[in-house]
């Protein structure tokens, strides 16, 4: 009877300690979370930590937000695979899904993405043709609708000849425009309406655009499947709830939905490889 109480005890040891390194090993998992610099590295951080400790709370799975500089930086991370997961433009993701592999999880179902071409309310600019050899900013030569697009609408619609200035980010693109250093920016909605009041008081959209899908959060194939599927539902969950809908409001998502590499074929066929830089 003693040694089948040794033998038992024993055994429920093994059991527990094995209970035990298991979840500990699982406490240890944390994936790189990569986000597109669309405004500075301190405002990316408030918008996303918050989000980030609430997919931790949902999943049981650690993130660490990964922070760049500038888009071209950005692009190269994940065109090597550094992200687990990340949130990029609409172009950006197919990309990431022919270089990569990764696969969009979820994206925005309440609006459509287009860029924009801001000026000054004092510049008198009525329309794109009048902005012929004036100097325009934009974040970068890659950023999707603010740069991407928009050059491209410039070139193929109206065969427009400009001088790009590109400052990094979507916010110094408005604040040079409403300086007067540059004649026009481009930007996106999103960034654009998440202005600073003062900033944006000064600024009129002077052209929009074609549409499309919104930026998608993204899982590079490494990830396991059921991780991907946990962070997928927990978004969606987060999207369902008062307080959830606010954080990603920040970002700025209005309504999520599930995403797919379908979402985002038709990219493929509007010719932007010629303008990346």
């Amino acid at each position: 009877m003693l040694k089948r109480l040794f033998v038992l005890a024993l055994f429920i040891s093994i059991i527990g300690n094995y209970s035990e390194e298991k979840k500990v090993w699982a406490e240890q998992i944390e994936y790189t979370f990569g986000v597109v610099p669309q405004y500075e590295i301190r405002k990316l951080a408030s918008i996303w930590l918050p989000i980030l400790t609430e997919l931790e709370a949902r999943t049981g799975l650690k993130f660490r937000l990964v922070g760049t500089y500038n888009i071209p930086d950005f692009e190269d991370n994940f065109i090597k695979g550094d992200f687990d997961f990340a949130y990029m433009n609409p172009y950006h993701s197919r990309l990431a899904y022919k270089n990569q592999g990764y696969t969009p999880l979820v994206r925005d179902d309440g609006k459509q993405l287009f860029g924009i071409l801001v000026t000054s309310k004092t510049s008198g600019f009525t329309s794109v043709q009048q902005l012929e050899g004036k100097k325009i900013a934009f974040p970068s030569p890659n950023a999707l609708g603010a740069s991407l697009v928009v050059r491209a609408d410039l070139d193929q619609i109206y065969s427009l000849t400009y001088k790009p200035k590109y400052v990094h980010t979507h916010s110094s693109v408005y604040l040079n425009v409403a300086l007067g250093k540059v004649a026009a920016g481009g930007g996106v909605m999103g960034s654009f309406s998440t202005q600073p009041i003062e900033i944006r008081d000064k600024l009129i959209i002077l052209y929009k655009t074609r549409t499309m899908t919104p930026h998608p959060v993204v899982a590079h194939p490494r990830v396991p499947m059921e991780h991907q599927e946990l962070v997928r539902k927990a978004f969606l969950e987060i999207g369902e709830t008062k307080n959830g809908a606010l954080l990603l409001a920040k970002i700025p998502i209005k309504k999520i939905t599930a995403a797919s590499p379908t979402d985002y074929e038709e990219l493929d066929t509007w010719g932007l490889e010629h303008y990346v830089e």
